[in-house]
């Protein structure tokens, strides 16, 4: 819903004009809404009584007074029209762990379905250039804490968290993902087709307004959103100053917890994670060690893959496409993955990879990736 339940259209309009003024965050709200009543009755109200408010200047009461009601109700108008709303941080659908948080948003927007956002969730981040392995580790732990009920949130970058959202919906499961744009704004571009399967069987949210293209500011502002959504953030992947890292910053700060998943120390992009390690950081080894800081069972996850694991290959295969078979029985992987499995060329392992999609035994996915039917 757009409009906030005990408030009106107009009142819901007026609090999106004033968390827009530029220095207005959460605890200023607060406090305007504490003395004047309302959104409404705080832009009535006398320009000296909202200056001698503790934190205000004068010309802060200045540029609150001029809020109007008429850009809110264009946004209203936007989001109705995308079938998003705007949440306020007294509506029951606020997502209740990013109501604790420090540096709470004074409002979010949000596209799709927004009651996965009271949901146990963990958060995976990691390199936009991330490396093959941080993939499969990516796709590893999303899918495995997704089939556990566990709500996978990510930032929508490309790399891995646009791997982490992707496996989770790959495997039946529920996605959350946090923008740096406003809703209406594609970015990056290539994300096309997720941000159309988030808003399908997922949930997108932002603070910032509908249209709003991103700039560098947003981008640290929306990491603390997306360790403030999540009982745990995992660093998947992330090189020595990674963005990455700055989320794992937010989730120590908000008193979440970190882990990381290890990678080797020849790695650049592995570096951030085996510093965190390190310090401290439990290691993420599969998805049971998520779903233990979450204090869930970790029987579920294992549960739902032990059917692949137990099929029988068929009796006539050659060598090499066994060989592949056995490589893509816990899961899908990348040809690439699957040429270092097997041990030999590219050419052998697309021809027998081919072999067995004629067969009915695999199947391509997106990205070069072969899984079995």
């Amino acid at each position: 819903m757009a409009d906030t339940p005990g408030r009106g259209r107009d009142e819901v309009a007026t609090y999106l004009g004033l968390a827009s003024v530029p220095g207005i965050g959460a605890a200023r709200l607060r406090t305007l809404l504490a003395a004047f009543g309302s959104a409404a009755g705080t832009v009535r109200a006398p320009h000296g009584a909202i200056a001698a408010l503790p934190g205000f200047t004068r010309a802060a009461a200045t540029a609150i007074r001029a809020v109007s009601s008429r850009a809110g109700l264009d946004i209203l108008e936007r989001l109705t029209r995308l079938g998003a709303v705007a949440l306020l941080p007294d509506d029951p659908l606020f997502p209740p762990l990013l109501a604790e948080v420090p540096d709470p948003p004074p409002l979010l927007y949000a596209w799709g379905d927004v009651s996965l956002l009271a949901r146990p969730a963990a958060a995976l981040v990691g390199s936009r250039d991330h490396t093959t392995y941080g993939a499969e580790a990516a796709r590893l732990l999303a899918a495995g804490v997704a089939r556990a009920g566990v709500v996978v949130v990510s930032g929508m970058a490309r790399g891995i968290d646009a791997v982490a959202h992707a496996a989770a919906l790959d495997a039946g499961g529920l996605s959350v993902g946090v923008l740096g744009n406003g809703f209406g704004v594609i970015y990056p571009a290539a994300n096309r087709v997720l941000y159309e399967r988030m808003v399908a069987r997922g949930c997108l949210i932002t603070e910032l307004p509908p249209g709003e293209r991103p700039h560098a500011g947003a981008f640290p502002r929306r990491n603390r959103l997306i360790s403030g959504l999540a009982g745990v953030t995992v660093v998947v992947e992330a090189a020595s100053g990674s963005g990455a890292l700055i989320t794992s910053d937010c989730a120590l700060d908000q008193g979440r917890a970190v882990l990381a998943v290890p990678g080797p120390i020849t790695s650049p992009t592995s570096a951030g994670c085996n510093r965190l390690i390190q310090q401290g950081a439990k290691p993420a080894l599969c998805a049971g060690d998520i779903l233990e800081e979450l204090g869930l069972p970790q029987t579920v996850s294992d549960a739902a893959v032990a059917p692949r694991d137990q099929r029988t290959p068929p009796a006539e295969l050659s060598p090499v496409q066994r060989s592949l078979w056995d490589a893509l029985v816990a899961e899908p992987r990348h040809v690439d993955a699957l040429v270092a499995a097997v041990g030999g060329d590219t050419g052998t392992v697309l021809t027998a990879l081919t072999e067995l999609e004629l067969k009915g035994l695999v199947k391509q996915e997106a990205g070069m990736r072969f899984g079995l039917t």
